[in-house]
């Protein structure tokens, strides 16, 4: 249990030290205590929070910096988010002010937008909907040389598209039969049904009445349809991984980069369980590979149409309060920008 002026110390050295990256003495800290106290009660009380393991002490200064618990507590029981200030709030307004073709427009502007206001690595996550996105339509597109492209549209205009050969039995008019078919018979369905169809070879039967070899064409149509229902993450600002590390060899990062692209394993450290903000913390990321760095994710609800993540990775030594409050307040303003895209499309 911390005493009030404990639980003051510990934030004024979380404080100092996420901004300027030097251990905090404690001639430093009584100067910035609301109350004088002198320097050995500070002392005495940064004891304490070193036994606690709120606080460490470093081998080449005799200051003190935040342990993993020690941000844990702060975060927990310290913390008050900073409002999004005018300008931040500007920013945000404008660059989602723009006009957006489609969803995924929004949602990898929303991942630039947040890396560019916290000058770490942002991610953005579409909006999962309740109800499972439908095929709206399905063309073939044939570009000579025996290749067609596969053009696959669900019914939130997003746009999937696939190129492959074709064997030199097949025409155009079969292709165009083929293309009819699957719209008189998959269109309106949700992507989980189409992939089921798929699978248990009902199409096939149908298919193969107008093509003979229809392997290719379905395997290609099975993968536009696997893309259409993955979770589409999209991240900014990567080379912010490259600011915040004090290691001159940066060959470890190559990892960090490989997993950022992994949508599965994004998918485990990003994971909320539903809560409007999370912070996890080094070790709490659950991945080896992050262990010196901070995940603070935040949820945006878009009401029937599901909800999506936002997250900022970047250092334990991250300002918080700002990075928090950013979170929350560009969570809302992207729930307001998607609400008012998908009441003008169902119009």
């Amino acid at each position: 249990m911390l005493s009030e002026r404990q639980k003051t110390v510990l934030e004024v050295i979380v404080s100092d030290y996420t901004k300027s990256g030097v251990p905090v003495g404690s001639k430093a800290l009584s100067n910035q205590l609301p109350v004088h106290v002198s320097s050995a009660t500070v002392r005495n009380d940064m004891a304490y929070l070193e036994k606690m393991g709120l606080i460490a002490k470093t081998h080449s200064s005799s200051g003190r910096v935040p342990s993993i618990e020690g941000y844990r507590y702060y975060v927990d029981n310290l913390l008050n988010p900073n409002p999004i200030d005018f300008t931040d709030s500007k920013i945000i307004e404008n660059a989602l002010g723009g006009h957006f073709g489609k969803i995924d427009e929004i949602v990898e502007q929303s991942a630039n937008i947040l890396s560019n206001l916290t000058n770490y690595t942002a991610l953005a996550l579409k909006p999962e909907q309740q109800v499972s996105r439908r095929l709206r339509s399905f063309r073939l597109v044939p570009l000579g040389d025996r290749q067609v492209m596969a053009i696959l549209i669900t019914d939130d205009q997003d746009v999937i598209n696939q190129l492959f050969h074709i064997s030199n039995d097949i025409n155009g008019d079969q292709l165009d039969s083929v293309v009819r078919l699957i719209n008189d018979k998959l269109i309106g369905r949700t992507i989980s049904e189409v992939l089921k169809l798929l699978l248990k070879g009902d199409l096939t039967k149908e298919v193969i009445k107008y093509v003979n070899n229809p392997e290719g064409l379905l395997l290609t149509l099975n993968d536009i349809l696997t893309e259409a229902s993955k979770n589409q993450f999209y991240i900014g600002g990567e080379l912010n991984l490259l600011s915040f590390t004090d290691n001159n060899d940066i060959s470890y990062l190559k990892p960090i980069y490989s997993l950022l692209n992994d949508t599965d394993d994004i998918s485990k450290f990003i994971n909320n369980s539903g809560k409007s903000i999370s912070v996890k913390i080094g070790p709490e990321i659950s991945n080896s590979l992050l262990k010196n760095y901070s995940v603070i994710t935040g949820t945006y609800d878009v009401g029937n149409y599901g909800k999506g993540i936002v997250a900022v990775l970047g250092p334990t030594r991250m300002p918080y309060s700002r990075i928090i409050g950013l979170v929350e307040g560009f969570s809302d303003e992207l729930s307001k920008k998607l609400l008012n895209y998908y009441n003008k499309y169902d119009q």
